[in-house]
């Protein structure tokens, strides 16, 4: 795939030394010819941060490091600031979405047909793991109720995986600092009437165990989130 559009990766990071190198090495194996990786850590305490600063800094264009723990949505706040790209593409650090499928995600605003995309795991035929039917049947609810007020028929508004023209993303004053940043981002976009896409993924998820952070009081705070941007934000 070739483009003379330049693509931002913008990676939050909380905790996640057994798959942080790994993600980096996939991204910058990406057959893009103009990108740049700005990795976020979210103040990490499990050896992350050592790692990164060892290994990892040489191989990306920018590391910004938080000195306290203030959420996904604050780390992705810092990298949306920053980022040069004509485009900007969320990757979490851990294993659940594949880089690889990236070229897939950003298709639509390179053909000119979106401003914003969402990879959805819940269309298309790509790999998934079963896990977590009460997450499953959450995100559905939340999806179904953001719907709703926004007058949009996403299937996934709880993805990851999301791309944006930069000047649509930098143009958002974004408010949430945990995982409600995913509802307040849809609300929001939603409202600036902006073309939104979906294209299906593969999810590889993952178990508490094996260092998955959302629980049920994200779930919560997405359902205030969903109120409050759509009604009154």
């Amino acid at each position: 795939m070739k483009s003379d559009m330049k693509l931002s990766i913008i990676i939050p990071c909380y905790n996640e030394v057994n798959t942080i190198e790994n993600i980096v090495a996939k991204v910058k194996n990406l057959q893009y010819p103009k990108k740049e990786i700005i990795i976020i850590d979210d103040a990490s305490n499990d050896g992350t941060r050592e790692k990164l600063k060892n290994k990892i800094e040489p191989a990306v264009d920018r590391i910004i490091y938080h000195e306290h723990n203030f959420g996904k949505g604050a780390a992705l706040r810092t990298g949306i600031k920053v980022a040069t790209g004509d485009i900007v593409v969320i990757q979490d650090a851990d294993l659940e979405y594949d880089p690889d499928e990236i070229p897939k995600l950003i298709q639509p605003i390179l053909d000119g047909k979106a401003e914003v995309v969402y990879g959805s795991r819940f269309m298309g035929s790509g790999a998934h793991r079963a896990v977590f039917f009460w997450h499953m049947i959450g995100n559905k609810f939340l999806t179904s109720l953001s719907n709703m007020f926004a007058n949009i028929n996403l299937t996934d508004i709880e993805t990851c995986y999301k791309a944006f023209k930069r000047e649509v993303i930098q143009s958002i004053d974004i408010k949430e600092n945990r995982f409600g940043f995913e509802v307040e981002i849809t609300a929001k976009v939603a409202k600036k009437k902006y073309r939104i896409y979906e294209v299906g993924i593969s999810y590889y998820g993952r178990i508490y165990a094996e260092g998955k952070k959302a629980s049920w009081r994200d779930g919560v705070s997405a359902l205030r989130c969903i109120i409050k941007y759509n009604l009154f934000g």
